[in-house]
């Protein structure tokens, strides 16, 4: 046993891990005007890259690259302030590398671009192994595993799956294996998923390379006649299953052997989805679990308070997360996650809903299935997700039905920070 924790120790020391955190998310809408995804903030008190840099952290990969670009500016001064807790001495950093044109004169056109133009920074580190990392979703995940099952199988890329319902298949890049699971066929976002029985084995956006192989991959890729999108699950990974031994690497819970726990949210109804789940008795995700912490920026706050104990005007949150800085202000909140600084104001209902950083929620208001961005100010006596008519007048409103508010369709400013 403690020969394979070292064996994965010195595995998780050759490794640099690049978080790709430039995307645009256009599909959260108003949510991402001005952020990018991994910025958006989850579960309370923290933000979707928050989820990436703990797994690294916590498998004790301690070199870790942040690839940026669109609307980077939250994103970039999230990490300066929370992430600077490494040691530089000890050869531990959280990077920033913005798309500086260090290659080409374009921005990252692709996520392989991406990895491309920061070539010389990665040669600068001497890693043996290299793990790609998408920065939007959240997980957690022991990135030792995957490393050591990679050095096993003698592969030369290792691609991160889960098993996903096959209707839902065509918004990932799917593969199909054989019995050791070699990936025999690799197909970005297809119409038509191929399945096994019921399900689909989906990409998580996450590959771990051999040093070598990604240097001479990404420049294989460069120099394309037929044109590439210069991404690692349109182009890279179709185009290396018949050269390489490309392996699949299934992400499952360690204690039952069950898929485990991962969420793609990029849609509001997903976002919002996710965020309540983590109210419930016994979530999927736990956040209170002391051996994976999830590690953020800790803001100052007081505690949540709760005031007035009248009939007609009672301060009180049920079945409800609530976070720093929150009073409750003779209102009720019922099934919601209020993230830090709210203010909710005497005699208004809150159910089934999301809200971010700095709302402030006026008197009489009676809200329900939201999600309400950060630096809000609901006027008193606003009614949200009773008549999806006059929400859509003003407001997004999502397939499933979830309102989603932000300042500027409020005709407001978006505060400093979002």
């Amino acid at each position: 046993m403690q020969t394979a924790k070292r064996f994965v120790s010195r595995l998780t020391r050759q490794t640099l891990a690049l978080v790709l955190a430039g995307g645009r998310g256009s599909r959260l809408h108003g949510l991402t005007n001005w952020r990018a995804k991994p910025a958006v903030p989850f579960g309370g008190k923290f933000r979707i890259i928050d989820f990436p840099l703990s797994n690294c952290i916590n498998s004790g990969i301690g070199q870790v690259g942040v690839i940026t670009q669109y609307k980077s500016h939250s994103l970039i001064r999230h990490i300066q302030r929370g992430w600077g807790f490494l040691r530089g001495e000890l050869d531990e950093f959280v990077e920033l590398l913005p798309a500086q044109q260090r290659i080409e004169t374009s921005w990252y056109e692709g996520t392989a671009d991406a990895v491309l133009q920061n070539l010389d920074i990665i040669r600068s580190h001497k890693p043996e192994y290299v793990l790609i990392l998408a920065g939007d979703h959240i997980y957690k995940m022991d990135y030792g595993t995957m490393l050591a099952a990679h050095v096993e199988a003698d592969a030369d890329i290792t691609v991160g799956c889960i098993e996903v319902p096959i209707e839902e298949a065509s918004a990932f890049g799917v593969m199909s294996v054989d019995d050791e699971l070699n990936v025999t066929e690799f197909v970005e976002k297809p119409e038509q998923p191929k399945p096994m029985p019921g399900k689909a084995l989906a990409s998580m956006g996450i590959y771990v390379f051999s040093t070598r192989v990604l240097f001479d991959e990404l420049m294989r890729d460069q120099t394309m006649e037929s044109g590439s999108s210069h991404d690692f699950g349109r182009d890279i990974i179709p185009s290396v299953i018949q050269r390489l031994r490309v392996v699949a690497f299934p992400f499952r819970d360690p204690v039952n052997n069950k898929p485990a726990y991962w969420r793609d949210v990029g849609t509001v109804d997903a976002l919002w989805q996710a965020n309540l789940e983590l109210i419930g008795i016994s979530p999927e995700l736990n956040l209170y679990d002391s051996h994976w912490p999830i590690w953020t920026y800790q803001e100052q706050l007081p505690p949540a308070k709760f005031i007035f104990d009248d009939d007609n005007r009672r301060g009180a949150a049920v079945d409800s997360m609530v976070a720093g800085g929150c009073i409750v202000s003779g209102a009720m909140v019922k099934h919601s996650l209020l993230f830090s600084q709210v203010r909710v104001h005497s005699f208004s209902e809150i159910a089934d809903s999301v809200i971010y950083p700095d709302v402030d929620i006026g008197r009489h208001c009676h809200i329900r299935n939201a999600l309400i961005d950060r630096g809000c100010r609901i006027p008193e006596g606003t009614r949200i997700g009773f008549d999806a008519v006059e929400d859509r007048k003003k407001f997004h409103v999502s397939p499933k039905g979830i309102v989603l508010i932000t300042p500027e369709m409020l005709g407001q400013d978006y505060p400093h920070g979002l």
